[in-house]
């Protein structure tokens, strides 16, 4: 198992230089599952769900896969695609945020404990949810943009969820049994589910567990066992495999694993069930898929954010070398540069997308997700040194930055890096709100701030990296991708 990181180097003293700084992911054997587990909690947060879904579902699956006595391929599987079910849901949470003028966190929370194949339960919850800050008149034009959007507009943003997350397991080297367990998620026994309308054993086995368990999770930890159990039974033959059911229905006496779903360990709790004979381990070039992997699902929750943080690893690595570093550390401040962001899965859509400046309480939203970041990451022992790097992306010298106020003395070289190159992404990209500054204004802002928000040796070192490469804005892409969802709203 990994260890915890004991580099002091990494986050020690502040230097100009980084002699003697060590790596920012220590640990010999790291499990795979362990990662993406922590990881997990960031797209409960996208998701609108309570913190764990991901981990207590996988449980859940796990129980049932025993019951049902899969091979260890089967349940290695199965145990990575409820864990990563949710992966692709970064992607639809623009979308949704626009059709309902909600925050899609609240709107996709709802609709996974509303039985929306029934028009009558959809119809109460989307008047629930549209516009839930505006007036009546405001409720009904909503209303009106949702009922244009139709049946074909749900599967449209069931197919475009389902499909992302299939890749990015394809894209982490897990077996197709885990995308196509993915893909087949909102699939429903009676071939009334989303996006592809497959019934019974159209839908795989993988994919029929994970969609009860996942349903059967949200309901025990929001209302109990007893309405677990009765939503299963009462979607038994429409929703769900009426053999799984009956399984579930037979676990309803187990109290001990019921027990354990709300144990404070979830974590350990779950690597208890992984298969034995099917541990992965994560190498260096898998740290490298996973890195990017969930850049890839931060970048896509708003098309204002698409690529920044792609663009960041580029710019961080690019200062790194102007101080000669080595290979490994250059490789963990990509995959640092790549996750720093990841608590911003936690961040509403209306605020990301707002069309003009955040007010004091959006503002504050926003000002947590580098505390969301640190959190996350840090949940894997092997990552203590990169959680705090990642964390303290928005801290500025003076002591004056967010989330905790670090002086100068205690912040490390690799963040100072990380710094630099996140807010001269910033500047040079497009916001909602304001046009993309050009380099030149966006070097003179920085140069004036050096020494109070900025490393002056950073700076420079950017300066210098920006001459020779000429990164081009990535202003084009984020209008594209702007001009993608205005078009399939």
């Amino acid at each position: 198992m990994p260890h915890a990181c004991s580099c002091t180097a990494a986050l020690g003293p502040a230097c100009s230089q980084p002699d003697g700084a060590g790596r920012l992911i220590v640990g010999s054997e790291i499990r795979f599952s362990e990662i993406i587990s922590a990881l997990s909690v960031a797209l409960d947060v996208t998701q609108g769900n309570p913190q764990g879904h991901c981990m207590r579902s996988a449980l859940v699956s796990m129980r049932l896969a025993e019951e049902l006595q899969l091979g260890s391929s089967d349940r290695s599987a199965l145990f990575y695609a409820v864990l990563l079910k949710d992966v692709g849901c970064s992607s639809n949470a623009a979308k949704i945020s626009y059709l309902f003028g909600a925050d899609d966190h609240q709107v996709k929370n709802s609709i996974r404990l509303t039985n929306w194949t029934s028009a009558g339960e959809n119809l109460k919850n989307c008047w629930r949810q549209c516009a839930p800050e505006g007036s009546t008149l405001d409720k009904l034009l909503q209303m009106a943009a949702l009922v244009r959007s139709g049946i074909k507009g749900a599967k449209k943003l069931s197919q475009t969820r389902c499909e992302r997350g299939a890749s990015i397991a394809r894209m982490l080297r897990l077996p197709e049994s885990t995308a196509r367990a993915i893909l087949d998620l909102d699939e429903h026994w009676d071939g009334r589910g989303h996006p592809w309308g497959r019934r019974g054993e159209e839908i795989s086995l993988l994919g029929r567990v994970c969609c009860l368990a996942q349903t059967v999770e949200l309901f025990f930890t929001t209302y109990g066992l007893a309405a677990a159990i009765e939503v299963a039974r009462e979607r038994s033959g429409t929703w769900f495999d009426p053999e799984l059911v009956d399984i579930v229905e037979s676990l309803s006496t187990d109290t001990s694993f019921w027990a354990r779903l709300t144990c404070t360990d979830l974590p350990a709790e779950l690597s208890r069930w992984e298969p034995e004979d099917k541990p992965l381990l994560a190498d260096e070039a898998c740290l490298d898929r996973v890195a990017e992997a969930f850049a890839n699902v931060v970048d896509a929750k708003s098309p204002w954010t698409y690529q920044h943080s792609i663009r960041v690893a580029d710019i961080t690595v690019g200062i790194a070398r102007q101080f000669s570093c080595g290979t490994d550390l250059l490789r963990d401040m990509r995959r640092a540069a790549l996750l720093h962001d990841i608590g911003k899965l936690g961040v509403s859509n209306l605020i990301l997308d707002k069309p003009g400046k955040p007010d004091d309480d959006e503002l504050a939203q926003i000002r947590r997700h580098p505390d969301y970041s640190q959190q996350i990451l840090q949940k894997v022992d092997a990552f203590s040194a990169l959680a705090e790097v990642a964390g303290a992306h928005h801290e500025r010298l003076d002591g004056q930055g967010y989330h905790r106020q670090l002086p100068e003395e205690v912040l490390p070289w690799a963040t100072r890096v990380l710094t630099v190159a996140d807010v001269c992404e910033a500047l040079t990209a497009r916001r909602p709100y304001r046009r993309a500054l050009s380099w030149s204004q966006a070097r003179e802002i920085m140069f004036a701030d050096a020494g109070a928000g900025f490393d002056h040796d950073c700076l420079h070192a950017l300066g210098n990296w920006y001459d020779e490469v000429e990164m081009q804005s990535r202003v084009d892409e984020q209008l594209q991708a702007v001009e993608r969802l205005v078009a399939e709203l």
